[in-house]
């Protein structure tokens, strides 16, 4: 990877985590269960021979909408 590549990276990865401080436990839910999701949809779709975008983009939307629905707002039972 380039070096200028390798400093987008890093750039891009330090705004997308200052720019989650305040957001709210079902945001924070619906994101990180996203970013799950997107990821073992890749690593699926490369194992199985399929496309690892489109499992990411599936698993991604999967996880983000399990991760808003499973959320109890900090609530406590």
């Amino acid at each position: 990877m380039s070096m200028v590549k390798k400093l987008a990276v890093m750039v891009v990865g330090g705004l997308v985590l200052t720019g989650c401080s305040n957001l709210s436990h079902r945001e924070q839910r619906t994101l990180s269960g996203g970013a799950i999701g997107a990821a073992g949809g890749a690593a699926v779709g490369a194992l199985t021979g399929g496309s690892a975008v489109m499992g990411g983009v599936i698993g991604g939307a999967a996880g983000a909408a399990v991760g808003a629905l499973t959320s109890d707002n900090g609530k406590r039972r």
